[in-house]
């Protein structure tokens, strides 16, 4: 068995909530998971102060850990920044590769980073990292669970409007599923959320479990989790997979379980790239842009 914690969009800077964020490494104490999926917005602003914030927390973290960065990790403000080096912070902080694998004996986790283009929201996902990602999935063994971390969402929140997915999320669904991809896991949207691949890019595959953390330890909370902060338990077995929601109650100083769901883990075909599409012709499906 495998145990996973997600945490998403901690957000040191002015929004950030110390107690929550000691709450969190009590909860990783407790639980002992695996490893530590991190999906971004560490920060809120990009300061070096922040990163430097957020780095001695993720230390505390007293197990593996694995972060790709967001949007927020970019310099907003600091134009010739934002140009020249958009991820310079990130890296001396955290880690030259934005695109972090994990594995084990039982599992391997891919990071893809999204916090890609000029808009001051939106993502998108590089078709040559689609390809790359193809290969390490093919090169590992069947029985592994596998798992992307991202920081866009690739599916959109329910409930919140209409809302734009990140830049080649049909692409990356399509290869997703096609490759065997097990899990999803992203934030951005300070919302907890699940769904399916079948349910929005239906191709009469094995679907993929796509997962969504609110904000793990800041104010920033939206839609059904306004001012409230959450993570996800995912435990994986060799039949299937549970994933709880966990929400902070401040009465308590804890997380505590708010829903938990049930998926069989599936039987995969060998995989193979035929039918990828990667020249960007197929298209999401279109909505507006989404609210920072």
């Amino acid at each position: 068995m495998r145990r996973i914690l997600h945490i998403s969009d901690v957000h040191f800077g002015p929004p950030h909530l110390p107690e929550v964020a000691a709450g969190v490494l009590r909860l990783v104490e407790d639980r002992q998971p695996d490893f530590v999926a991190l999906s971004g917005d560490l920060t809120q602003r990009a300061k070096p102060h922040q990163f430097r914030e957020a780095r001695s927390w993720v230390d505390s973290i007293q197990v593996p850990t694995v972060t790709v960065p967001g949007n927020h990790d970019v310099p907003l403000y600091r134009f010739w920044e934002r140009f020249l080096q958009p991820y310079g912070a990130y890296r001396r902080n955290f880690a030259a590769d934005l695109e972090p694998v994990y594995r084990d004996d039982e599992l391997l986790a891919v990071g893809v980073n999204t916090a890609y283009g000029w808009t001051f929201t939106g993502g998108r996902i590089r078709l040559s990292r689609l390809l790359e990602l193809a290969e390490l999935v093919a090169a590992a063994p069947k029985h592994l669970f596998k798992v992307v971390i991202a920081h866009h969402h690739v599916i959109p929140p329910p409930n919140f409007g209409t809302q734009r997915v990140l830049i080649n999320a049909y692409e990356a669904v399509d290869l997703f599923s096609e490759a065997g991809v097990d899990l999803v896991l992203s934030g951005h949207h300070h919302q907890a959320y699940i769904g399916s691949s079948e349910e929005f890019y239906p191709k009469g595959r094995a679907p993929v479990v796509i997962l969504h953390s609110g904000t793990t330890t800041s104010s920033r909370g939206r839609g059904g989790e306004r001012d409230k902060n959450s993570c996800n338990w995912i435990e994986v077995e060799e039949q299937s997979m549970v994933v709880s929601h966990l929400r902070w109650h401040p009465e308590l100083r804890r997380f505590a379980e708010h829903s938990r769901h049930l998926y069989p883990r599936q039987r995969r075909d060998p995989y193979t790239l035929e039918g990828l599409p990667v020249d960007g012709s197929a298209t999401v499906p279109p909505a507006a842009e989404s609210a920072d």
